[in-house]
């Protein structure tokens, strides 16, 4: 008996691990096909068994003539053109924007998908291979490279990063983290800068922007300011070694007002004028007199009267980023001159009507790297420290990048990373300042 148990066990044992070493068999080359197997996409369409045909919308162009060009009737045309008219705006359209078409390898070459450019990133699609026509929007995965560069200022610092291979609007990012530490329009031959960024990519090939700066060391006349990212209650600051701040807040309003009476705009029929144009300043209604305070600290640039437009107006230079200006003042502050600096909340005048005023108002406007801004909307967040509790683990994170730093400057030893660059919008920007 014991001998018959033993026997149907071990048979039993064999049986199993014939079963299964045969699934094992039957199993593991179809999941190593699976794997191995690949297929080649653009634009989100496998294009495999497709040909691809680059074109671009040449002078004169609309949506009907691209698609009569490629073989479709008037009635089809007209189909197309409503099927994709939530992700294409036709009135968009510019000549040499390009576009693919995907054709199928047959002897019919019957147009599969059309793929609109309508930025580096987002293509709209028309897809003809369904049961029914539909169309919808692709964007192009921006991919994120860490790079390091370094460099010492001998003309200007927008120069000395161009002439790295790196994209000068750096020279802008760094200019807004220490906006309230250095006066970029006053760096000097010999200061330096040791930057960590992130460059965002498509394809891994074609630079799109600098999408953040992960830290910085910037010595200006011999004194190193240190720049290194923290969260802090769901915001990302820059801060110093001892942990402050490295931007500081302006006030919400420079006055106590009774009411808003006019907002920033680019279209505002004026009171005296009595026609419509641009307002680029918030408008105060406060009572003659009233005092007006600078909403930072900064530098007076200009005291003066402006006899068709701001009346008594003041214009302070908080830092390479910022100016205010304050207008229609009825006076200005005992001892204000221009080349004085002020302080946060310091009176700097009165509440007045004068120039092309209806009445007494204080028009405050607010220009960030030369244009103006709302200020309303300015983005103005309060400067804490690092909070106690949390200061551990920013001594993590500063003593991580110093590291990094030192790393890249042993083994790069002045080797910037070069790229291809994306195109740019430079015209506004003074490059011979930064």
């Amino acid at each position: 008996m014991n001998r018959t148990y033993i026997l149907g066990i071990v048979l039993l044992l064999v049986f199993s691990f014939s079963c299964k070493k045969s699934v094992q068999q039957e199993v593991l080359p179809d999941e190593e096909a699976v794997d191995t197997l690949s297929h080649i996409y653009q634009y989100g369409i496998c294009i495999d068994s497709l040909d691809t045909e680059e074109e671009l919308i040449r002078p004169g162009d609309n949506l009907a003539a691209i698609f009569k060009r490629l073989g479709f009737s008037p009635n089809e045309s007209d189909r197309i053109c409503r099927a994709c008219a939530e992700v294409l705006d036709p009135t968009k359209l510019r000549a040499g924007m390009h576009y693919t078409v995907f054709k199928t390898q047959d002897t019919l070459q019957a147009v599969s998908h059309i793929a609109f450019a309508k930025s580096l990133i987002n293509y709209a699609i028309i897809d003809f291979t369904g049961d029914s026509l539909c169309a919808y929007t692709f964007d192009k995965p921006i991919t994120l490279q860490r790079k390091y560069v370094e460099g010492t200022i001998t003309s200007s610092l927008w120069n000395v990063i161009s002439d790295k291979g790196v994209s000068p609007l750096l020279a802008l990012d760094l200019s807004d983290v220490y906006a309230w530490q250095i006066d970029f329009f006053g760096v000097k031959e010999g200061d330096s800068f040791q930057v960590i960024y992130q460059e965002a990519f498509i394809d891994d090939t074609t630079s799109l922007n600098i999408a953040s700066i992960e830290g910085a060391i910037f010595t200006h006349q011999g004194k190193e300011f240190v720049a290194i990212p923290f969260v802090q209650d769901s915001l990302s600051e820059f801060f110093d070694v001892e942990g402050n701040s490295l931007r500081k807040a302006f006030l919400k309003a420079p006055l106590q007002y009774s009411r808003i009476s006019s907002r920033f705009s680019n279209a505002r029929f004026h009171p005296v004028l009595k026609k419509y144009r641009a307002h680029h300043g918030v408008d105060y209604a406060a009572p003659a007199g009233t005092e007006v305070k600078s909403i930072g600290d900064g530098t007076v640039v200009t005291k003066a009267f402006q006899a068709g437009g701001g009346g008594n107006y003041v214009k302070i230079k908080h830092n390479a980023v910022y100016t205010t200006t304050y207008m229609h003042l009825r006076g200005f502050a005992k001892g204000l001159a221009v080349g004085k600096r002020v302080k946060q909340g310091e009176v700097i005048g009165y509440v007045g009507s004068t120039g092309l005023s209806t009445g007494p108002h204080l028009d405050f406007r607010v220009h960030k790297n030369g244009q103006p801004i709302n200020p309303e909307t300015m983005e103005s967040p309060p400067s804490y420290p690092v909070r106690p509790e949390l200061m551990d683990s920013f001594q993590v994170v500063k003593a991580q990048l110093l590291a990094e730093i030192d790393s890249f400057r042993v083994t790069q030893s002045n080797t910037i990373p070069s790229s291809s660059i994306g195109e740019e919008n430079e015209n506004h920007l003074n490059n011979e300042a930064i």
